[in-house]
């Protein structure tokens, strides 16, 4: 009921609404009404990180997702890491272990029905630096230009909540299921939410089958695909060209298209999973990825298995033994035959706004101050723009402010809950929790900075930054502050330009640390307490400037 109410005003926005932006803003629409996941599990690196989101998000959910679901944080404690195979299967059982303790059956819950969202959110974010350092390495803490309540405060929307909010949408449709995903984009689909039809599934971008000449076009080679034939199986491979394609699919293929990666279980088959998997989830032992080591053996002929995990480096006699267990775990699973995995398509038209490398994190942000259909989609899904409005509305752009008479701000810019005295706010930019006497910016993104001195500066990005001199503080290029216990301040510098998975190692020249240098020093700590000192330092700067009244 109240999609349709959102459909029908979206519908009637005007004559200037394309067909196509139409459907964008209704499954914009899906995404924020009240109709998420009845549990959601969140599988994180370490304990601190598994407090750190159980009490986030209890915060949050209904914010995020407009339900009320039971959250359970746990961390995967394995050596060596299980993989997203087995790591799925682990976490479900860590998080039934730890609802249990609070009288909740979680395997009752779906199988009677519930919807259970899983979300991993391992990686070191290497492609983000310094990013995810200045979260004390929680990479899905990065934040982006969306307010939510937390703690009495207002406090920036992360990439974990923005992917929770827009998978939202797929609860309705999976009923004793769950559903995994993991990443740090955000996807609008252009084929509406579809349900799922086998006792496994995996989101995919289809199209038609293509030709060679449009396989090579496409560069269909550098990407995992899935095949969907047309009694709806799927049929994972890696990344291969045209000819191997045509050798390894079925005849009847209709639809190929790139994998997202995220897929979901039906209840039976998770346990089915669970129990076949037993012995590796009890010793903690092993480490197996869906992709290879579930949908594949599932779906290639053997030769072709064999084939495929040959280039990865498997032995044929482990590959082998390994086909043989699946063809066993199907035959015992589906013994009257039949598909196992399906594919949900996304359409090959989705929106995507993805945060996971640097110089995406800044277009994506600043795509939020552009003008066009996919600004306007994202603007309503941050809440940066009113539900059912024209896109010429900018009502939603700046939120709980307190500007000085001496700044202009464009209309372009968003500008949420900052306290700024004078200067300008130039076109595109985007700045949120930002306190400083006076800013002169220009297609800048600010995100949680406090400053005594000016603010100058054109495309730079400046986050989680503490600045108490009364100097400049220049944000023509990228800053973000690490705070550590004992006082540490770490400043760490970069370039829009900079691939932080190439430099990793690397100690910039105006750094004191490598990115990875300051990750192994974040892994020590605990983020909660290194985000109370952070927020310390920002509160102790701006109270420094109210006290000289250089504050609106």
């Amino acid at each position: 009921e109240f999609l349709s109410v959102c459909v029908g005003t979206y519908l009637h926005m005007g004559s200037n609404a394309s067909a196509s932006q139409a459907m964008e803003l209704e499954e914009v629409a899906r995404m924020l009404s009240p109709c998420g996941f009845d549990v959601i599990i969140v599988c994180c690196s370490n304990q601190a990180a598994e407090n750190y989101w159980q009490a986030r998000l209890e915060q949050t959910v209904v914010q995020v997702t407009g339900t009320n679901a039971k959250v359970v944080a746990v961390h995967e404690d394995w050596n060596g890491g299980a993989g997203n195979g087995l790591g799925t299967l682990y976490a479900y059982q860590k998080a039934r272990d730890k609802a249990s303790r609070d009288g909740f059956d979680l395997d009752a819950k779906l199988s009677g029905g519930a919807s259970v969202a899983l979300f991993h959110t391992a990686g070191k974010g290497t492609r983000l630096a310094p990013l995810p350092g200045a979260e004390n390495n929680n990479k899905p803490g990065v934040k982006l230009p969306s307010l939510l309540e937390v703690g009495g405060a207002a406090q920036p929307l992360t990439v974990l909540e923005a992917v929770m909010r827009q998978t939202s949408s797929y609860a309705p449709l999976r009923g004793g299921r769950i559903s995994v995903f993991w990443g740090d984009q955000v996807f609008v689909p252009s084929a509406g939410i579809q349900p799922s039809t086998h006792p496994a599934d995996i989101l995919a971008a289809l199209r038609p089958m293509p030709s060679k000449a449009e396989w090579e076009a496409g560069q269909l080679h550098q990407y995992g695909l899935i095949a969907v034939g047309t009694a709806g199986d799927a049929t994972q491979l890696e990344k291969v060209d045209y000819d191997t394609a045509k050798a390894y699919l079925p005849p009847d293929v209709e639809r190929v298209g790139t994998s997202l990666g995220s897929f979901s279980l039906s209840a039976a088959l998770l346990a089915a999973l669970m129990a076949e998997f037993a012995p590796e989830l009890a010793a903690k032992c092993a480490c197996l990825d869906s992709d290879p080591h579930f949908w594949m053996p599932l779906t290639l002929q053997k030769e072709d298995y064999l084939a495929v995990m040959g280039k990865k480096g498997t032995p044929a006699g482990e590959a082998a033994a390994h086909y043989a267990r699946m063809a066993a775990f199907a035959a015992k699973f589906a013994p009257g035959g039949g598909g196992i995995l399906g594919c949900v398509d996304v359409g090959a038209k989705a929106l995507w706004w993805d945060y996971g490398r640097l110089e995406l994190y800044q277009t994506n942000n600043l795509h939020a101050a552009e003008e066009g259909p996919s600004p306007h989609a994202l603007r309503t899904f941050l809440k940066l723009q009113p539900q059912g409005a024209p896109e010429s509305d900018a009502s939603g752009r700046q939120q709980r402010n307190q500007l000085g008479a001496g700044l202009t701000v464009h209309p372009s810019a968003v500008v949420l809950n900052c306290r700024i005295g004078s200067g300008t706010i130039g076109a595109g930019c985007v700045l949120v929790n930002v306190t400083a006497p006076e800013v002169e910016v220009e297609a800048a993104i600010l995100m949680s900075v406090t400053s005594a001195g000016p603010v100058r500066g054109k495309r730079g990005v400046l986050y989680n930054v503490v600045h108490e001199g009364s100097e400049p503080l220049s944000a023509d290029a990228v800053r973000a502050d690490v705070f550590q216990p004992g006082g540490k301040q770490i400043v760490v510098s970069s370039s829009i330009e900079t691939d932080g998975g190439k430099a990793w190692k690397v100690t910039l020249p105006e750094n004191a640390f490598s990115f990875e240098e300051v990750y192994k020093q974040n892994q020590k700590l605990d983020v909660s307490e290194c985000q109370a000192l952070g927020a310390a330092a920002h509160k102790r700067v701006a109270q420094a400037l109210e006290t000289l009244e250089r504050l609106p």
